[in-house]
């Protein structure tokens, strides 16, 4: 069983930056496709970004509300995933969660369904 550990979440004010970490417990895990998730108070859990893997190379998939303010990347084994979020607003606050799968689903990428989830790291802006 694979665990995925989250770390770097914390208070930050509003126009601020944070990166937040997911790593895979077991080392030798090396996954097609990572992802992170959010949930904010009262709402439901919805798609930040994704990260894939294949053998026409690296590609990234961002939410609207996040792109040009979030990045996605990873380390080269593909068993730790970053959220670099710049640009950080209030609206951004939420429990982030990283998710990741052996294998590429286009079709539900967004959505909840993953191999893998995380415990989730809480990220909060103050304005």
């Amino acid at each position: 069983q694979v665990h995925l550990v989250e770390s770097g979440g914390g208070l930050v004010q509003a126009g601020g930056s944070l990166r937040v970490s997911c790593a895979a417990s077991e080392r030798t895990f090396s996954s097609r496709m990572m992802g992170w998730f959010r949930q904010a108070p009262g709402k439901e859990r919805e798609f930040v970004a994704a990260i894939t893997w294949s053998w026409d190379g690296t590609r990234t998939y961002y939410a609207d509300s996040v792109k040009g303010r979030f990045t996605i990347s990873s380390d080269n084994a593909r068993n730790t995933v970053y959220l670099q979020m710049n640009s950080l607003k209030p609206e951004d606050t939420a429990i982030y969660y990283c998710t990741a799968d052996r294998a590429i689903r286009q079709a539900t990428m967004r959505g909840l369904e993953h191999d893998y989830w995380g415990q989730g790291t809480q990220v909060t802006v103050s304005s």
